[in-house]
């Protein structure tokens, strides 16, 4: 008998923890619209995310790291973030060009260079500056890893 009311005493107290929960957690209706999130009628005020550009996927790059006398090796898989659909066909016409640039790019590189975030982040900048300078209707947004490998 006792069991029973423990479990049921447990019961309890977890479904009214989560009404609890529900209360606190639960988001104010804004009492002005701000100039930034105008709303509709009829629909609510969160926040719109960003809209996410075309992906172009570029095949993977494998390089000698600079200096390394071919004992150190990079294998990286890009994917190009572009802010308007119709530059698109621009990095397709210039494919190889934009693959030569990176590759240059990548094996000029050391492993001080590239084994850090830091290094990470600047080679994304300089992966973006190279590829933008084939492109004349838009540009890249930003540059994602899907592999980054050094051995």
């Amino acid at each position: 008998m006792n069991i029973l009311l423990v479990v049921v005493l447990i019961l309890i107290a977890g479904v009214a923890g989560y009404f609890v929960q529900e209360l606190i957690t639960e988001n104010p209706e804004p009492k002005a619209p701000s100039s930034r999130a105008q709303t509709q009628p009829g629909r609510s005020a969160r926040p719109v995310p960003p809209a996410v550009g075309v992906m172009v996927p570029l095949e993977p790059f494998m390089v000698n790291l600079a200096r390394s006398k071919g004992s150190r090796i990079l294998k990286v898989t890009v994917t190009l973030e572009l802010n308007n659909p119709a530059v698109q066909p621009e990095v397709e016409g210039n494919r190889q060009k934009i693959m030569d640039s990176i590759l240059v790019l990548l094996s000029s590189k050391t492993f001080e260079d590239v084994y850090s975030i830091q290094g990470k982040f600047k080679l994304k900048d300089e992966i973006t500056t190279r590829v933008n300078r084939f492109l004349a209707v838009g540009h890249v947004k930003e540059v994602y890893f899907s592999e980054f490998l050094i051995q």
